[in-house]
């Protein structure tokens, strides 16, 4: 098994292997986000529009709680790419190993206070008298779960790394299957509204994280969870890590940007343009997911390739991944600008909520076509082990560009230039990615000259 996977890593044809990667990766991803997506759905059909603004409010909080696990998760699955590719195997089960308690250590170190200053962090975040009890009774439940969510998450992630994209994407689609049938059972049935939905995500994810450590438990697999490796080692700690802090800053960046996105549409829309925002990051990250699978996919391939010496490998693969999220991202600008009103409908049967979110996400995805490569770029640097560059790149659209963008445009442009901080700094950082990319090809082709 290990040599017939290390094999068609290192000979087959990258196309048949992007395939092979990308398209359980991309469902894998879609699904992840579906956990959300579905929640958004019932309550917003279900409980009312403030309890979608309610839901909104808690998006700062799980980003910042779900930044510890793409941490780990995503530091650690290319340096499992990175050793397979060596033939070192076993570093990549130190690295495995080392992956639980990491995810263990960082997530009790960030729940804890969490659920200490929830309502102060609540009402710092932009929580009202209305929505604020919403938030309350669905991070109650949601905090603690997100362990389970970190291991899930994680191990996930490490399944694909090691040659597993297809047994992955099953064990994901278990888990959201799970939260799509027990959410309408906990909100409607039993009654339980928003406190229902987190219920339910939380089952669902005790679900699929059970079935991807099983899986590093069973015999069939190439690396195995070993009870020594479990104990951290400083090397492999900081291999994770060095990786891990790209995607965890941008996530991180991510929970900063909607703190300040929560104020300013508090200030210039109330309440339901903070639910209209939960609708349009619905939609957004729905394509996003895509990229993010194809990216993903991706991965494995040119962390492999790369770790080889392979170069003609690494970039035919990336030029091939561009061009396709560039497809896709192109597709879904297209379909937000020509049927909002049709898309923002599916969240919620509230008007004046439907009026809202419809122009916010014209205007808001009006610079999505060039989000699909600045994406892939720097998932292109995190698999090759670049992490400063990777790192660099994510925040830039969100700090660098992102956040003056939304203290700046509404000064001129009232909630319209709330809604617009999107696309202008969607297109500086794409732009930004770019150039990296440029020299960074153009160095690695003159030193193997």
């Amino acid at each position: 098994m290990t040599n017939e996977i290390t094999w068609k890593l290192e000979h087959e044809k990258t196309s048949r292997l992007l395939i092979h990667f990308a398209i359980p990766a991309i469902i894998g991803t879609m699904v992840n986000a579906l956990y959300n997506i579905v929640d958004r759905i019932f309550i917003g059909n279900g409980v009312g529009a403030l309890a979608m603004s309610g839901l909104t409010l808690t998006f700062p909080i799980m980003l910042f709680l779900q930044a510890f696990g793409m941490l780990i998760g995503l530091g650690a699955a290319p340096r499992i790419s990175i050793y397979l590719g060596r033939k070192e195997y076993a570093l990549a089960e130190q690295v495995l190993g080392n992956m639980f308690t990491l995810s263990l250590l960082f997530g009790l170190a960030s729940i804890i206070p969490s659920m200490i200053f929830l309502e102060d962090i609540l009402l710092w975040f932009g929580g009202s008298e209305q929505t604020l009890p919403y938030a309350m009774d669905y991070l109650y439940i949601a905090i603690p779960g997100n362990l389970l969510a970190s291991f899930s998450f994680g191990y996930n992630a490490a399944m694909r790394a090691s040659g597993y994209p297809k047994k992955a994407m099953i064990y994901m689609l278990i888990g959201a299957v799970s939260n799509i049938i027990l959410d309408p059972v906990f909100i409607f049935l039993f009654d339980m509204g928003i406190q229902g939905a987190a219920i339910a995500t939380v089952i669902s994810m005790a679900i699929s994280a059970y079935f991807v450590l099983a899986h590093f438990r069973s015999k069939s697999t190439i690396i195995h969870i070993r009870r020594p490796y479990l104990k951290l080692h400083q090397s492999i700690v900081w291999a994770i890590l060095s990786i891990g802090i790209s995607p965890f800053a941008m996530q991180l960046a991510g929970s900063l940007v909607n703190v300040i996105l929560n104020q300013a549409l508090i200030k210039e829309g109330g309440d339901l343009a903070v639910g209209a925002a939960g609708i349009i990051t619905s939609v957004g990250m729905l394509l996003v997911m895509l990229i993010i699978g194809i990216s993903q996919g991706m991965q494995p391939i040119i962390g492999f390739n790369y770790g080889a010496g392979l170069s003609d490998r690494v970039y035919s693969t990336l030029h091939t991944v561009l061009i396709i999220a560039t497809i896709i991202t192109g597709s879904g600008f297209l379909c937000c600008e020509l049927f909002p009103a049709a898309i923002t409908s599916i969240f919620t049967n509230d008007k004046e909520l439907i009026e809202i979110a419809s122009n916010g996400l014209r205007l808001n995805l009006a610079g999505f076509l060039v989000v699909g490569s600045q994406i892939v770029i720097c998932q292109y640097f995190q698999s090759i082990g670049i992490a400063w560059k990777a790192m660099l790149l994510s925040l830039s659209r969100q700090v660098l560009f992102l956040i003056p963008s939304i203290l700046i445009l509404p000064l001129f442009f009232g909630l319209d230039g709330v809604w617009l901080s999107g696309p202008f700094s969607d297109i500086l950082a794409a732009m930004t990615a770019w150039i990296f990319l440029y020299f960074h090809v153009k160095s690695h082709k003159k030193s193997n000259n």
